[in-house]
C-alpha cells in the first residue's frame, strides 16, 4: 500500500491505495465519486475524464499515486454548492440538450471546460478537434458542439473552473 495525499473536488483527501490502483478506482470506489464513469478501460473514449493540477486526463489512464499531491476536479466539483448554480458548461449542455443517454457527458463538460480555458472562443472546427478525443455514441456531436459554443459566451470572462 502507499499513502497518498491529494484534493478532490476542493477537498483533502489521504488513503492508502494499491500501486496499481487506477486514479478512476479512486475516485469512484473510495471517493464515491461515481460522475466519473469507466467507460472503455483503454482510454480512448474520454468519458472518465477529470482535471488533475488544471490539465484534462482520462482518469482510467492515471494511477493515483500519480495523483499524489495534486489536486483533482471531478464532475461533481464543477458546480457551485453553495448556490446551487451549475458551471456555465453544464447549464449549456442542459440548454443546448449536449446529451442522450448521458454516458459520456461528464467527461464531455470536462474536456469542454479545458478547451474553453485555452482557447475561450473556438471556432467549431476547434471544438471539434478539441473534443475529438471523446467520444459520444448517440448524438452525432452537433448538439455538443453548439452547447460549447454557448458556453464559450458565458465562459469568456471567467477565471477559475470552480465557482467560489
Amino acid at each position: 500500500m502507499t499513502r497518498i495525499n491529494l484534493t478532490v473536488d476542493g477537498a483533502k483527501v489521504a488513503d492508502d491505495v494499491e500501486p496499481r490502483m487506477l486514479l478512476v478506482q479512486y475516485l469512484r470506489e473510495k471517493l464515491g465519486k461515481t460522475g466519473t464513469v469507466v467507460g472503455c478501460d483503454t482510454s480512448n473514449c474520454g468519458a472518465c475524464t477529470v482535471h488533475l493540477d488544471g490539465t484534462s486526463v482520462k482518469s482510467c489512464n492515471v494511477l493515483a499515486v500519480q495523483a499524489d499531491g495534486g489536486e483533482v476536479t471531478t464532475i461533481e466539483g464543477l458546480a457551485d454548492t453553495v448556490e446551487g448554480d451549475l458551471h456555465p458548461v453544464q447549464e449549456a449542455f442542459r440548454e443546448c440538450h449536449g446529451l442522450q443517454c448521458g454516458y459520456c457527458t461528464p467527461g464531455m463538460i470536462m474536456q469542454s471546460v479545458a478547451l474553453l480555458q485555452e482557447n475561450p472562443s473556438p471556432s467549431e472546427e476547434e471544438i471539434r478537434l478539441g473534443l475529438e478525443g471523446n467520444l459520444c455514441r448517440c448524438t452525432g456531436y452537433h448538439n455538443i458542439v453548439k452547447a460549447v459554443q454557448q458556453a464559450s459566451g458565458a465562459t469568456a470572462g471567467a477565471t477559475s473552473e470552480v465557482s467560489a
